[in-house]
C-alpha cells in the first residue's frame, strides 16, 4: 500500500435506533460483506475507507464511527459527534417507529455537532421490501420512499433509501455525502483543515492513488 494518500480525511458518524443496520452498512462500506447478526453495537465501533470522488477529482479517507442505538449509550456516543463533518442517520423502511425515532437523533446531532456537518438519511433494508413483493417476507414497508423524501427535504437532509444486505446504495449514500462537504469546503463553509472533522492531507509525491475500485457514478447531482 506504499504510496497510498489522500486530499481529505473526513469523520462520519453513524446513527439511528438499535437494529436498523448501522453496523452492517459500515461493514458493507469497509469490507463489501454483509452481517446477518451482528452483535449490538457497544459505545462505538470504528471503521474506514478510501474512496474517490470524480466530480471534484478527489480522494477522501472516510472515519466512520458506528454509534450505539440505546439509550444507555446516549451520553457516551453523543461525545463522538462533537466534529463530525458528515452524518449518516439511519432507519428501518419495515420499521415506523425506527422512522419517527429519527427525528430525535436529528435533534441530537444538531445540538452536538458542527452546525455545518452534512446529513444524510438512509432508509435502510429496502431489500425487505423486494421480499415482500416476492412473497417471501414476513415484513411490511411501514415508511414510504416519499413520505421519508418529503421530510428530508423539510430538514435539509440529503436522502437515499439503501440496503446493507445486496449493498445497493451503500457506497453511494457516503459518496453523496462526502461530494456535499467537499462542496462546503470549496466554498468556505467548513473552515479548510481547521474543521475537526475536515483534515487535508497533502500528497507527497503530487498523486493520489486508490486502493480499490470506486464507483463512478455521479454523487453531486
Amino acid at each position: 500500500m506504499a504510496g497510498i494518500t489522500w486530499h481529505y480525511v473526513l469523520k462520519f458518524i453513524i446513527t439511528g435506533d438499535a437494529g436498523v443496520g448501522k453496523s452492517s452498512l459500515l461493514v458493507r462500506l469497509t469490507d463489501q460483506r454483509f452481517l446477518a447478526n451482528p452483535d449490538p453495537t457497544l459505545g462505538v465501533e470504528f471503521g474506514s475507507k478510501l474512496i474517490e470522488i470524480p466530480e471534484e477529482g478527489k480522494v477522501v479517507k472516510l472515519q466512520c464511527w458506528d454509534t450505539a442505538g440505546t439509550e444507555s449509550f446516549r451520553s457516551i456516543t453523543r461525545s463522538y459527534y462533537r466534529g463530525a463533518a458528515g452524518c449518516l442517520l439511519v432507519y428501518d423502511v419495515t420499521s415506523r417507529k425506527s422512522f419517527i425515532n429519527a427525528k430525535s437523533w436529528l435533534a441530537d446531532v444538531r445540538e452536538h455537532a458542527d452546525p455545518h456537518l452534512t446529513c444524510i438519511l438512509v432508509g435502510n433494508k429496502v431489500d425487505l421490501c423486494d421480499e415482500e413483493a416476492s412473497g417471501s417476507s414476513n415484513r411490511r414497508r411501514e415508511v414510504s420512499t416519499d413520505e421519508a423524501d418529503e421530510w428530508a427535504r423539510k430538514e435539509g437532509l440529503l436522502f437515499l433509501e439503501a440496503s446493507a444486505k445486496s449493498g445497493n446504495n451503500v457506497d453511494s449514500a457516503f459518496e453523496k455525502a462526502s461530494c456535499d462537504i467537499l462542496h462546503k469546503i470549496k466554498h468556505g463553509v467548513f473552515d479548510d483543515d481547521r474543521s475537526p472533522g475536515v483534515k487535508l492531507s497533502k500528497p507527497t509525491n503530487g498523486s493520489v492513488a486508490l486502493n480499490q475500485a470506486s464507483n463512478k457514478q455521479g454523487c453531486c447531482s
